[in-house]
């Protein structure tokens, strides 16, 4: 399934990082996805590293929102680059 199927009109975050990218002449993004297991259950977050700085997703999901993973990496780099900060949790899985 296309990212362009999950929304309609709209640019993804993964979409709009890909841009600034593009247009700062810097490496486009490269995502990785990371799993913990929670239990009897398997949580999924993402990371995207951009020049070299690994950025984390906020959140952690089900196996089946993989993808809202990867939107979520891609926002707080695209917040990142733009100079802003995320409206939430840390940045830093460390504890994880």
């Amino acid at each position: 399934m296309s990212y362009s199927s999950y929304s309609s009109g709209t640019a993804t975050w993964q979409e709009r990082l890909e841009e600034k990218c593009r247009e700062a002449q810097i490496h486009p993004p490269v995502f990785q996805i990371v799993s913990d297991r929670r239990g009897g259950r398997t949580a999924w977050s993402s990371t995207v590293t951009i020049q070299g700085q690994n950025i984390s997703a906020r959140f952690w999901y089900d196996g089946q929102y993989v993808n809202n993973a990867k939107e979520d990496a891609a926002e707080v780099a695209l917040k990142h680059l733009n100079g802003s900060t995320p409206s939430s949790p840390s940045q830093s899985r460390t504890a994880w």
